[in-house]
């Protein structure tokens, strides 16, 4: 896998570049700006572009309007967004241009480096990859408005934020100490009370449950 790393703080964009090589994957490019990483995208056609969300020069959003952009523009390039703290609109904004190939994670993740480049090779494979956090802040306002995340039982919650993460039902059994075939059971549940259709395919189920939280969520404008 070939990369593109734009991080305006030079020892964690040398640190970032260094881990990705020990586990195997290229970095083309690694630069400081999104004007850069735009422009390193567009020449070297990476398999995936790794972002900080808030970059010069104005460090609030250039990181993430640079991201949409290669999505938009290079639909074959992968876009994994690092941030400090939850923000769920820049989820919403991501998810708002559908397909895959995406990810929003806390930069904290990184130290967790085993998992962190599982979730690139998840990106790079088609996948969607959303920070536990996110999910968990979008599964607690969903349950406090009056839809139907609010009916789910405190079990099924869990479920459900396992599954927006990804996970499949060995995982989430093993998670929650429950038998695959519990899991089962209750995602058959959750999908009867969100009316999702069952899927088989992972990354549209994911896709489905996030969606479907993200609507939950948001709050109808007036």
């Amino acid at each position: 896998m070939r990369v593109v790393i734009a991080e305006d703080e030079v020892l964690l964009r040398e640190g970032l570049a260094h881990l990705l090589e020990d586990d195997g994957i290229t970095v083309v490019s690694a630069v400081g700006t999104a004007d850069d990483l735009e422009r390193d995208v567009t020449a070297h056609r990476p398999d995936l572009a790794i972002t900080d969300i808030r970059m010069p020069p104005s460090f609030t959003d250039e990181g993430l309007a640079a991201a949409l952009r290669i999505r938009r523009d290079c639909p074959d390039v992968g876009v994994v967004v690092l941030s400090q703290h939850v923000q769920r609109r820049y989820a919403a904004d991501l998810l708002s241009q559908g397909g895959g190939r995406f990810g929003y994670l806390l930069k904290q993740r990184i130290a967790d480096v085993h998992t962190f480049t599982e979730n690139l090779h998840r990106v790079d494979a088609g996948g969607t990859v959303l920070d536990p956090e996110v999910i968990a802040v979008m599964v607690t306002r969903a349950r406090r408005g009056d839809g139907a995340v609010g009916r789910l039982t405190p079990r099924q919650r869990e479920v459900l934020a396992l599954m927006a993460e990804g996970r499949s039902n060995a995982a989430i059994a093993g998670a929650l100490f429950l038998t695959e075939k519990a899991v089962v059971q209750h995602t058959s549940n959750i999908y009867d009370a969100l009316g999702l259709a069952v899927d088989a395919d992972d990354h549209r189920r994911v896709l489905a449950v996030i969606r479907y939280l993200e609507a939950a969520a948001t709050p109808p404008e007036h």
